[in-house]
């Protein structure tokens, strides 16, 4: 089994919190990872899944009693199928704070649920379990946003070749898919795993007509990953109304396939793009969607850049998600044409803007972006990296410099 570095942050939530909501997409491994926490003793109490037929309808028939009779600490697996069950949770956590722990984990965002929030509201902490990092697939840490926020902090010249870069963009960070032999068994799986997750899952979610739509929008939007999407234009190539195709990407969202990165804008003016970009939530999905294999990668580096980008996109956004650093994720894009793929600020509205480049060299032009951002953000700026694949970490002036992504990959 892989050691998540979620179990940090779980662990320390575990002392003063009664419920902990772990979300994310189905086999990111909730549910092996709550295993983990009993087998290591820093939980102690029953599971159980509402997966299970019998257990589904006891929890629906009666949830208070239900819960009564399970005892004051336990996991339940899957907790949006009985979403009932969360003002029981909040009843019984009321009589008995200091005593009742309950660990719950969703494949959908039960927190998007009319009342859930609000009830929750004191007593719940939430952390997303995202697919594997590289990190955690080589257990190989990284120090790179503590190196990024520390002021005169420096960076290591460090290699990661070009082939296995492309081999971990193509093989994703879904447990399972990981755990095959071949691209080809991966392949099968994530067939297997888009069918059910858009036959089954958002079926049960809800009741829009025409969802056998589905799998061809979440095509189209496969191929702008990385970019602002324009709503508009991807629902006039499917065919369908506008309102329609916002429902159907609420409803991906809501269950962890798609990511959204807000703009970052320093005011109202027009010429700031504040549509967000919208990301796949892994890059072995995402190839697989485009049709990619490693070997068309190798041969076309422009695609690789832009799966790329992708990549390293979601390696800082898994990293923030259990790392005691308070950083925000935004992107910046200015209508004129100079844009930064990611910005992320502090809870001091400090910025630290990271521009990501596939290429192996990096010149000044690379940091025109940067400056830019710099230049809205005035005081406020506070570093600008170029995350690229050569060796060397290379200053551009103070401030900017050229790292390699080894530094953020733990090579």
């Amino acid at each position: 089994m892989f050691q998540r570095y979620m179990a940090g942050p779980v662990t320390e939530a575990l002392t003063d919190t009664p419920v902990i909501l772990i979300n994310g997409a189905r086999q990111t491994g909730k549910s092996t990872f709550c295993r983990q926490l009993m087998e290591e003793g820093i939980f102690s109490g029953q599971m159980i899944t509402l997966d299970d037929a019998t257990i589904l309808g006891a929890a629906k028939t009666d949830p208070t009693g239900f819960l009564i009779d399970l005892g004051p600490r336990v996991i339940i697996d899957e907790i949006q199928r009985v979403p009932g069950l969360l003002l029981s949770i909040k009843k019984l956590v009321d009589e008995n704070r200091k005593e009742r722990r309950y660990i719950l984990t969703g494949s959908a965002d039960v927190m998007m649920l009319p009342k859930v929030a609000d009830s929750l509201a004191g007593r719940i902490e939430i952390h997303k379990l995202w697919p594997l990092s590289q990190i955690e697939l080589f257990e190989s840490p990284s120090a790179f946003l503590q190196t990024l926020i520390t002021p005169n902090s420096h960076y290591q010249s460090r290699k990661i070749k070009w082939e296995a870069i492309i081999t971990a963009i193509k093989t994703g960070g879904y447990p399972e898919a990981v755990q095959r032999s071949s691209e080809a068994r991966r392949e099968r799986w994530f067939e297997s795993y888009l069918t059910a997750i858009l036959q089954k899952d958002i079926r049960d979610l809800s009741n829009i007509e025409g969802l056998s739509q589905l799998p061809n929008i979440l095509h189209l939007i496969a191929t702008r990953a990385g970019s602002t999407v324009n709503f508009s234009d991807i629902a006039r190539l499917a065919g369908i109304k506008n309102t329609t195709f916002q429902r159907y990407m609420a409803l991906l969202e809501h269950i962890f396939l798609l990511v959204k990165i807000p703009a970052w804008t320093p005011n109202s003016e027009g010429q700031f793009v504040k549509s967000p970009k919208v990301l796949l939530n892994d890059t072995g999905m995402l190839c697989h969607l485009v049709g990619e294999s490693a070997e068309s990668l190798l041969r076309n580096r422009t695609t690789a850049g832009l799966l790329f980008e992708n990549f390293v996109t979601l390696e800082l956004l898994k990293q923030l998600s259990w790392n005691k650093i308070a950083l925000k994720a935004y992107h910046f894009s200015i209508h004129s044409g100079a844009e930064v793929d990611l910005v992320l600020e502090d809870k001091k509205k400090q910025l630290y803007g990271i521009e990501i480049k596939s290429k192996a060299t990096v010149t000044a032009d690379d940091f025109k972006g940067l400056k830019r951002l710099a230049e809205f953000a005035g005081k406020k700026f506070q570093r600008g990296i170029v995350l690229y694949t050569g060796d060397q970490v290379v200053g551009f002036g103070e401030g900017f410099q050229a790292v390699p992504v080894g530094n953020l990959l733990g090579s």
